[in-house]
């Protein structure tokens, strides 16, 4: 589906938009009329002015009924404070996973020019001949120029006013400035195995691997930093299943693999090696039990896995 100029295109039918915009109480007011149960009306109104009706939609889509009872009905007893719940645990959510990305993506920028450095260079990223793709290359070192002129970091700054050649800081400063996305182009594009292997070795990882949770943990992030849904969504890129080490490879669910699941099982393996102390095992465990309408079921989880090694706390 497109729109374009107030119009819709469904199945190549061109059809004129025309619902009219609706105020806070009309939207609260379509939501009773669908059978959603409000306790407490102000802060219903509260809600949907600060969390736009759209965004919200999102939450109780998975309380609508659906025995085809009538359109967009919701389940009896489905109350407005079900559906905040539910967004309200996706919201810390995303930050749990926020703080585990964070972790892992500076680690790996730091193994990424630390490993290229050493073997080739401080300026091995300026050395087009280490790439497979040139047209990739020089897109990513033109990204990458960009970044270092928007930054407003003093390393780059001290490096721009001393150093004349190369015209690009070292590695173990360029990587600095790298987006997540930007950290996954690079490395996908190295010409030689060895040199992704090297990086993915220090996590016990099959480079391919590797490359496969990177493209597909850029999106997850982007998804957390726009705020948008990620509790049960389906996402677009998936990864690649490790088939070692076992006790890692064991904890995946082959049939969810376009849902978070896997990607806490992956991001779990990446922190018990950059951060052997965190806790975020116990804060997901708390967050799902504090809130019985995130099914585990819907974000992907298997029967039984919490027996499985990868969940021991």
């Amino acid at each position: 589906m497109r729109t374009q100029a107030g119009y819709f295109f469904l199945s190549g039918l061109r059809v004129q938009y025309t619902k009219p915009p609706l105020s806070i109480n009309d939207q609260l007011g379509l939501l009773v009329q669908r059978g959603m149960l409000v306790p407490d009306v102000d802060q219903a109104r509260h809600y949907l002015s600060h969390v736009n009706y759209y965004r919200l939609r999102g939450y109780w889509l998975p309380f609508e009924d659906a025995s085809g009872a009538g359109a967009h009905r919701f389940r009896v007893g489905t109350t407005f404070d079900d559906v905040v719940s539910l967004y309200v645990f996706d919201r810390h959510l995303k930050l749990l996973l926020m703080d585990l990305i964070e972790r892992t993506e500076v680690s790996l920028r730091t193994q990424w020019a630390y490993q290229l450095s050493m073997r080739h260079g401080a300026h091995a990223h300026l050395v087009s001949s280490l790439y497979t793709s040139l047209t990739v290359y020089n897109k990513c070192l033109a990204s990458l120029e960009e970044e270092i002129k928007r930054s407003h970091e003093t390393f780059i700054k001290h490096y721009s006013t001393k150093y004349r050649q190369p015209p690009s800081p070292p590695l173990w400063a360029v990587c600095e400035v790298l987006s997540l996305g930007q950290l996954s182009r690079w490395l996908e594009n190295l010409k030689h195995r060895g040199d992704r292997q090297a990086i993915a070795a220090i996590y016990g990882l099959d480079e391919k691997v590797l490359c496969s949770f990177l493209h597909h943990l850029s999106h997850v992030r982007n998804l957390c930093a726009h705020h948008s849904r990620v509790w049960n969504r389906r996402f677009t890129f998936t990864m690649k299943i490790p088939s070692r080490p076992p006790a890692l490879s064991s904890g995946f669910n082959p049939a969810a693999d376009r849902q978070i699941y896997n990607t806490f099982v992956m991001l779990g393996h990446l922190i018990s090696i950059v951060s052997p102390g965190s806790s975020w095992r116990r804060d997901l465990l708390a967050l799902l039990s504090g809130c019985p309408h995130a099914q585990p079921d819907k974000m992907g989880f298997p029967s039984g896995w919490q027996t499985l090694p990868v969940w021991a706390t």
